[in-house]
């Protein structure tokens, strides 16, 4: 397995983009690249949020991208002390739905807090196939 690839990026709008093509160049160069348009929408929905959400002044946000043997996992981790919570939005909100997405898109996701402040939102995409079961 590669080593994780990790980058740190400023707290502003331009960084969402940034981290996007840091995620994507990573998975292509360990030919992992199977899920790239999943992990790209989530770290999308991860960057702008630690922008928006999880900045503080001074400090940024890193992406942290790891292979596993069966999975990819990002990280995104900010400074900022905020609770994660999903949104409940109707059809005509445009905003709140990154961690729907997040939920929808991986196979498992979560939130680390980290004391005194601070967290790390990760995910897993899977790439290899579950095992089918025999039939009955």
């Amino acid at each position: 397995m590669p080593l994780p690839a990790r980058s740190s990026f400023p707290s502003a709008p331009e960084s969402v983009r940034r981290a996007r093509l840091f995620a994507d160049r990573t998975l292509a160069s360990w030919g992992l690249d199977a899920r790239a348009d999943d992990v790209r929408l989530c770290i999308s929905e991860l960057a702008t949020n630690a922008v928006t959400h999880g900045s503080v002044p001074g400090r940024g946000f890193t992406v942290t991208v790891t292979a596993e043997d069966d999975a990819v996992c990002i990280e995104v981790d900010d400074p900022s002390p905020r609770r994660l919570r999903p949104c409940h939005t109707t059809s005509d909100d445009t905003t709140g739905r990154g961690l729907h997405l997040l939920g929808a898109l991986s196979d498992e996701w979560g939130v680390t807090e980290h004391d005194p402040v601070g967290k790390t939102v990760w995910s897993r995409f899977k790439t290899t196939p579950a095992p089918r079961k025999a039939p009955c």
